[in-house]
């Protein structure tokens, strides 16, 4: 892999690629430590030193896709979460709505029509999650247990919330702008980029407060284990996303004209994890409804003591066991909704296509789900296993869960990410590195 960085770096349009993409990377860790107006820094920086791990769980995942900059009220605060949020509505909408679904299959229009979809409801996510930010870190539950508090936002006039939210909406738009720039005229997706490079930026951080709280040869015991713990998983999660099912497809021979058309072999690759990080995310999500309702009711009924003993903290067995059930839904749900076996089966008959020892159509549909679903089960059990990491640091680190690096999300997001720019640099490497039959 440093070879094939070390090659893209000597061939002059791809070195061009590389140092863009740097440099917007730089710009947008430069926007995630700039303070929104109106926020009352001392107090910030005060409130995070002092909040415990605990305090701050309910607004972990969006900080980690922020790099931070949520807990730190930047103008980068919201990050990339909206685009993500809105990214997997409109693909669970294009399955319901007609509309979308038609305009999926009209190709690269399509597909472009979609996409600015997604912008529009971006900016209204942003909207949405920019007020609630602001409101909760006005009241002062945003560092609950916190002494000053109260003092983050120190004018709560509506012109300077109306600040707030705007500046955190644009600071959005401005990210969403700096993936796509990156997607255009870098290397890899940007946006995928730009998540790589928020959850990558805490690392040194959470593994710095790993090594402090540490009490085996001041701390060096529990860093050193946890790197090892990170390396293992993540050759774990390299070898499984890279696992396949390779269904075999041979495509019969047919004549047009004077022409031969068809007789080739190829294959369909089934993954074992098909749908990828969604069905974590899905489940942090749906875990933090309940806490967060607990946490802005003002009842002291007994509702709102049962979800904060079994549903705020992430070591409860009720917690671990509705996460872990959760994974595992979402994954079959998401796998169910993002590949159709009957349309690829409709697709390999029109072009024709088929499986060896089955029959085209019909068969071959069933065959497609049955080979579907049972490759599922290994791959949500390994999603809910590699999410429950910080769980399981819990035990080994105490308080270190939240601060733990090598976390299930965390991991499959980098790995995954990783894994598709290296492939990307090395395509383009192979196009401009041709070597002949001849030499």
């Amino acid at each position: 892999m440093l070879t094939g960085f070390a090659r893209a770096f000597k061939t002059p349009d791809l070195r061009k690629k590389l140092l863009f993409t740097l440099a917007i990377i730089v710009l947008y860790r430069l926007g995630a430590h700039i303070p929104v107006p109106g926020v009352k820094y001392e107090a910030v920086q005060m409130c995070v030193d002092q909040a415990s791990e605990g305090n701050n769980s309910l607004f972990g995942l969006v900080n980690m896709f922020s790099g931070g900059a949520l807990l730190q009220i930047t103008i980068f605060a919201l990050g990339i979460m909206p685009y993500i949020t809105a990214s997997i509505i409109l693909q669970l909408l294009t399955v319901v709505i007609p509309r979308l679904e038609a305009l999926k299959k009209e190709g690269q229009s399509g597909t472009a029509k979609i996409t600015q979809y997604t912008r529009y409801l971006t900016i209204a996510l942003a909207i949405l999650q920019g007020t609630g930010l602001v409101a909760t870190a006005k009241s002062g539950a945003l560092f609950s247990g916190c002494s000053v508090a109260d003092q983050v936002v120190p004018d709560p006039s509506i012109f300077t919330i109306a600040t707030m939210v705007i500046t955190m909406t644009a600071g959005t738009a401005i990210v969403m702008w700096l993936g796509e720039l990156i997607t255009d005229r870098g290397i890899g997706n940007g946006m995928s980029i730009l998540m790589f490079i928020s959850i990558a930026a805490g690392f040194p951080g959470a593994l710095w407060a790993i090594k402090e709280s540490g009490k085996l040869a001041q701390g060096w015991i529990e860093f050193g284990t946890v790197i090892l713990i990170g390396f293992v998983m993540v050759a774990l999660v390299v070898f499984v996303e890279q696992a396949q099912r390779r269904i075999p497809v041979q495509y019969a021979k047919r004549m047009i004209g004077r022409r031969s058309y068809g007789g080739t072999s190829t294959y369909i690759p089934l993954k074992v994890n098909q749908a990828g990080v969604i069905p974590v995310i899905f489940a942090s999500s749906l875990l933090y409804i309940p806490a967060l309702i607990a946490q802005f009711s003002n009842s002291t009924a007994g509702w709102k003591t049962w979800i904060e003993a079994h549903f705020v903290k992430g070591d409860h067995p009720y917690y671990i066991a509705t996460y872990f059930l959760l994974i595992v839904f979402f994954a079959f749900f998401y796998v169910a909704i993002s590949f159709n076996p009957e349309e690829v089966a409709d697709n390999m008959k029109k072009y024709g296509g088929f499986i060896p020892g089955i029959r085209a159509g019909r068969p071959t549909a069933e065959y497609l789900s049955y080979v579907l679903n049972r490759i599922t089960w290994p791959g949500s059990l390994y999603l809910g296993l590699i999410a429950l990491v910080p769980t399981m640091a819990l035990a080994g680190f105490g308080g270190a869960n939240a601060n733990f690096p090598f976390g299930g999300t965390s991991i499959l997001i980098i790995v995954g990410v990783g894994l598709e720019t290296v492939k990307q640099i090395e395509s383009q490497l192979q196009q401009r590195n041709y070597e002949g039959f001849l030499r």
